[in-house]
């Protein structure tokens, strides 16, 4: 995560999985425990989803440790109650399967769960972090080949920086150009 070099694996990983369980993406390499694999596309994770909750503007990044604890606390009630066994090696959250993942998160985002907000505004942020890059400059992200973007087919500026659209989406120019707008499109 940009700016958090020192940033605790076990958050890491916790994080990373629940990112992946709001939007999979591919295993990075074969031994990744973190994301579970189940498409073969990137997804919440390579997009950003952890970038952007450590991102300063969210004010979460002193939250991140507190979260991951508490997902992983969820996870061992979860598993307990499931009567599943968890591998000791990885964070809790890690070591459920995608299934155990996705039924945990349904459970902490259904409008019952005291803490909903919370777990859904997290993942709202990786939601966001992969269909928006919000974390990044709109031109950076399309120059680096920003996986979200790429699937949501948004196309790159014009060789000025700027996105002119020739075609009108209702294929109808639905106001006229303000007489006092430049030639960058800003008003007067």
């Amino acid at each position: 995560m940009a700016g958090t070099a020192a940033a605790d694996p076990v958050r890491t990983a916790t994080l990373e999985a629940f990112a992946d369980t709001i939007i999979p993406g591919v295993k990075r390499f074969p031994e990744d425990r973190a994301i579970a694999g189940v498409v073969d596309d990137p997804g919440a994770v390579e997009a950003g989803a952890l970038e952007l909750l450590a991102h300063s503007a969210l004010g979460l990044a002193e939250a991140l440790d507190g979260m991951a604890g508490l997902l992983n606390m969820h996870a061992q009630n979860h598993a307990r109650a499931s009567r599943l066994v968890l591998d000791p090696t990885v964070p809790p959250f890690v070591a459920l399967d995608f299934d155990a993942r996705t039924a945990l998160v349904q459970e902490l985002t259904d409008p019952t769960h005291p803490e909903r907000e919370v777990w859904f505004g997290v993942a709202l942020f990786c939601t966001m972090a992969f269909d928006s890059a919000p974390h990044l400059s709109t031109g950076d992200a399309l120059e680096q080949g920003h996986p979200g973007l790429s699937v949501l087919g948004y196309r790159s500026p014009d060789e000025d920086g700027l996105w002119r659209f020739p075609r009108f989406s209702y294929q109808r120019q639905l106001a006229t150009v303000h007489p006092q707008t430049t030639a960058t499109g800003n008003p007067a």
